[in-house]
């Protein structure tokens, strides 16, 4: 009896409970407002900053990241002018997004001046890496590069600084 007895106090406990409800929470913690999630800059939609007869420049690679730590990601993209032989020079390029208006170049990392094509390029935790393939001379074919450099570029003190990740070596 003493059994039933306690079986039946414990049954109307948790019944009674399912009636009484906590008060509402009100410590609310102050903060910034949630960031939302801006998309990267389209390449294809910036003016590449490349003299190409004709046509506009070929976007051969892009990459997206948060390169300056403003939580608003830039595209780093590789372009070059369409050749119908040889291997036309890279360039490579950084670009935003405007809080209004269409994506700007607004850092040029390899000029196409340098007459160097790039090749394993990526863009990782807000470091651009890159190999750089170049000519020793104006004898060499352009076809046939004989010069391997492999370079990466990171946000520095309000600019992007460049450094090698080995020494250059001939192919």
């Amino acid at each position: 009896m003493h059994w039933l007895a306690t079986a039946a106090a414990l049954a109307a406990v948790v019944a009674g409970s399912s009636f009484i409800q906590p008060d509402d929470a009100t410590a609310a913690q102050p903060g910034p407002p949630p960031v939302t999630a801006q998309a990267a800059p389209d390449p294809t939609t910036a003016t590449i900053p490349m003299n190409c007869p004709g046509e506009r420049p070929q976007i051969l690679k892009h990459a997206s990241g948060d390169l300056d730590g403003d939580g608003r990601p830039e595209t780093v993209a590789v372009a070059r002018c369409v050749a119908g032989s040889g291997t036309p020079p890279s360039g490579v390029y950084v670009i935003t997004r405007p809080a209004a208006g269409k994506p700007r170049v607004v850092a040029t990392l390899v000029d196409p001046k340098d007459r160097l094509s790039v090749t394993d390029f990526a863009v990782t935790n807000g470091v651009i890496t890159a190999t750089l393939l170049g000519y020793s001379s104006s004898a060499v074919p352009r076809c046939c590069p004989d010069q391997t450099e492999k370079a990466k570029w990171q946000w520095q003190d309000g600019t992007f600084v460049r450094s090698e990740q080995s020494a250059a070596v001939g192919v």
